[in-house]
């Protein structure tokens, strides 16, 4: 299988240039620039250099030889690196660009087909190229810079100093489907439900014998996982899915019909008590993470050792688990559910089918496999349930709570035809208390936030415009009906700087 090679230097933006190959049809994977492999495999037709946090000037990695071997677009830092290593002259910029910029064309290129001669790109750079390498020649500049885009032609090298795989970049998907299939020459058509028959044969041979368990949490990815692992071991597989008592109003029995419809053989824990009696008295989120995953394991140890000749455990991982989790060159965002010490405890064989799929391709897999649009089309949950989405200590009473709320403003999204129209929404319980009147009487209640947000990958999101009336409707029918709240309000922060989640 052709795929494309994603040189990771730390970028914010990595995965996200791994992510837009892929949707315009090509397999990428993503590198990190300290392990690279000595040898170019005859498969990979083309390589991205990634940006950068760093300076070129704080000691750029050891060059590689088999540059000039394959076609390479550099972006940002990687442009900025590769005009240094050949000679050119990299300096801390007057004028740091941040943001939009109005990109002009000074060269021909394949890269610029169907491009307009001006358009805006997206820069986020401290240093700038003021000379370039003897050979190169300059494709592009901005108001502030001469060098935007360059190539070294003699070893089809592209460079640009802005992100053409942001959404800001005007002409940016453009401009990457023309660097794979105009300079490195990739047929494309990859999708991700065409490997399905090839994960089941590879996972096949890796389980001979013995059975696998999977732990469940009732979301798409160990759903998708433990699909995929029955479909090529059959009854050597059980599912164990840990109600936490943290899951959206009736989610669990959903999730329980879910897996009935495709055959999937799940013993349900219900394991409510125990994971309120652990976060008794927590307050801080990352120990909520981390209190959580560890109860979590604790129980599914347990139960695995109900079951004999258990040599596997198949887990939901997917890739940007495998990156944010310290894999990649970035250091860890946040603890994540998956990645864990699990498979040590218990001596097994990790099994992860999906480790290397995004968030939709996962979706696409599952929606092959028979999963009901139902389940495939809720909006993202985060690995620790409501419990990240309580500020303050976590009760069986504050649950209840906020999933009333919640399930009303989810409710009222439905019935008005904004739900599909919303990448994600939720609610929110907050510990401040404020004071309102019910009938005749004072209320001194709790806070829910409203958080709605349109994106495409999670990377960035905009608050969604959703109409008044919806909004209205939905905190007259909390305040009616969740008589222990007392205001609504509606959070409009786009990300960055807030993230999607408030904790």
């Amino acid at each position: 299988m052709e795929k494309l090679w994603v040189v990771d230097f730390g970028s914010q933006y990595s995965l996200l240039i791994v992510r837009r190959a892929r949707e315009l049809g090509v397999y990428a994977e993503l590198l990190p620039w300290n392990k690279l492999p000595q040898q170019i495999p005859p498969q990979v037709r083309g390589i991205i250099f990634s940006g950068s946090y760093a300076s070129v000037s704080d000691g750029p990695p050891l060059p590689v030889e088999w540059i000039g071997e394959r076609p390479i677009l550099a972006i940002c830092y990687g442009a900025q690196w590769l005009a240094r290593h050949f000679g050119g002259v990299v300096a801390e910029s007057h004028a740091r660009e941040y943001g939009p910029a109005q990109l002009e064309l000074t060269g021909d290129s394949p890269l610029w087909r169907d491009v307009p001669p001006k358009s805006r790109a997206w820069m986020s750079h401290s240093d700038t190229i003021t000379s370039l390498p003897a050979g190169a020649r300059p494709l592009a500049q901005t108001t502030d810079i001469p060098y935007a885009a360059y190539t070294l032609p003699e070893k089809a090298i592209y460079a640009v100093q802005f992100h053409p795989e942001v959404t800001h970049t005007e002409a940016g998907a453009t401009i990457l489907r023309n660097f794979l299939y105009e300079v490195c020459g990739f047929t494309g058509g990859w999708q991700p439900e065409a490997e399905i028959d090839t994960i089941i044969a590879d996972l096949r041979a890796r389980m001979p014998e013995g059975y696998a368990i999977g732990a469940l949490s009732g979301g798409i990815d160990s759903t998708v996982a433990a699909l995929l692992v029955h479909r090529a071991i059959g009854e050597r597989f059980q599912g164990i899915f840990v109600d936490t008592g943290l899951l959206r109003k009736g989610e669990a029995e959903a999730v329980l019909a879910a897996y009935e419809t495709v055959g999937l053989p799940v013993r349900r824990v219900r394991a409510a008590q125990a994971f309120f009696s652990a976060l008794q008295g927590v307050t801080d989120p990352e120990i909520k993470r981390k209190t959580i995953g560890r109860l979590f394991i604790e129980i599914f140890e347990t139960e695995a050792r109900l079951f004999s000749d258990v040599r596997y455990l198949v887990q939901g991982t997917i890739y940007p688990d495998v990156v944010e989790s310290g894999a990649g060159v970035s250091a860890t965002i946040k603890s994540h559910h998956n990645v864990g010490g699990l498979p040590e405890r218990l001596a097994l064989e990790l099994i992860e089918p999906l480790r290397l799929f995004f968030k939709d391709e996962v979706r696409a897999v599952g929606r092959k496999l028979g999963l009901p649009e139902s389940f495939l089309r809720r909006h993202p949950f985060p690995g620790p349930g409501l419990a990240v989405r309580i500020l303050g200590e976590v009760t069986p009473e504050r649950v209840a709570r906020l999933q009333l709320a919640d399930a009303i403003f989810i409710e009222e999204l439905e019935k008005r035809g904004w739900y599909d129209r919303t990448w994600q929404a939720f609610a929110v319980l907050l510990p401040q208390k404020s004071v309102g009147v019910a009938g005749d009487q004072r209320r001194y209640g709790e806070t829910i936030a409203l958080r709605a947000v349109n994106s495409t990958d999670g990377m960035t999101a905009e608050p969604t415009p959703l109409p008044h009336e919806l909004l209205f409707e939905v905190a007259r029918r909390i305040l009616a009906e969740v008589p222990e709240i007392s205001r609504v309000v509606y959070d409009l922060s786009t990300k960055p700087p807030a993230t999607i989640e408030w904790e």
